[in-house]
């Protein structure tokens, strides 16, 4: 192109297009060539990479939700729909939630039926998620309230195949005007029901919890081998104590509300059929199995 000015003027178009056509062929050449050259380096380490459809996959194990977090989501799922509340508080408790405000005096002999683990002389790992009640009461101001509390709770006790240091528990508190003992009764039946069955029904006895006046132990039915009924105590629950919706900032002559706690391993271990609390802590990866795609 650089000899382009040495041509008579009357040339220098034929020459100019006679090399722009030789600069495209050589371009359109070499372009070619390399498209050939990727492919073959392509096939070359598709080769080399070759993948064997006959070897056997990798197999991925399928997880499971720990049983008693099943029954804690179940229950969450059918309260949520009835227009609760999910609470949630500290486990390390201070002793005026944990007792105080739950109508067990420094001095009440009840405290005895909880042997508890004190850090200090004011402060214990909750012995019941009442105390999540307590704080809400008292957040709420004196306003309606329905709520279910689930969480760890411990104990002083052996552990057996019955009992455990450790457990979870579920309460439900609703303070609200004209509450009766019907409104308690149809959610403990609601409750019986969608965890074990339309079939079943309860079984309301008198018993005595100092936060509760009255209150009762709740059996529910269930079938014996021989076709007969029979019952099994599962919960406790009774009407809120006049002095513990007072102390919750609530007055007893316009308010009144219920409240009833369940073990969470006594829901699991009647509804799963397990012989031993033990089970459900010991991170036995044979036991945890047999829950994988169980239907809350």
């Amino acid at each position: 192109m650089s000899e382009l000015r040495n041509l008579p003027q009357e040339e220098r178009p034929a020459f100019g297009q006679a090399v722009n056509d030789l600069k495209n062929k050589i371009e359109e050449k070499l372009f070619n060539k390399k498209t050939v050259l990727e492919d073959l380096a392509l096939t070359k380490l598709l080769e080399q990479e070759k993948i064997d459809v006959t070897l056997p996959g990798y197999q991925f194990y399928q997880g499971s939700i720990h049983p008693l977090n099943q029954v804690i989501e179940d229950v969450e799922d059918l309260f949520i729909g009835l227009g609760y509340e999910i609470a949630e508080g500290p486990e390390l408790e201070n002793d005026h939630y944990n007792f105080e405000m739950m109508n067990l005096a420094k001095d009440h002999p009840a405290r005895a039926m909880q042997d508890s683990f004190y850090t200090d002389e004011n402060t214990l790992l909750r012995t019941h998620t009442s105390p999540v009640q307590a704080r809400m009461m008292l957040e709420k101001k004196g306003q309606p309230l329905s709520i279910i509390c689930p969480g760890k709770v411990y104990r002083r006790d052996d552990d057996d195949p019955t009992h455990s240091h450790q457990f979870m528990q579920i309460e439900g508190l609703v303070i609200d005007k004209d509450i009766t003992f019907a409104h308690l009764k149809g959610a403990l039946l609601t409750m019986v029901r969608h965890l074990f069955g339309a079939e079943r029904t309860i079984r309301l006895r008198p018993s005595y919890f100092p936060f509760t006046e009255p209150s009762v132990e709740v059996d529910v039915s269930y079938k014996k081998k021989d076709g007969t009924t029979g019952w099994i105590e599962i919960l406790g629950a009774g009407r809120v104590h006049p002095n513990v919706l007072s102390m919750g900032g609530y007055d007893p002559e316009v308010y009144q509300g219920f409240a009833f706690g369940v073990g969470v391993e006594r829901i699991a271990i009647l509804k799963y059929h397990i012989d031993d609390i033990r089970h459900f802590y010991t991170n036995d990866i044979r036991f945890l199995n047999q829950f994988k795609g169980v239907n809350k």
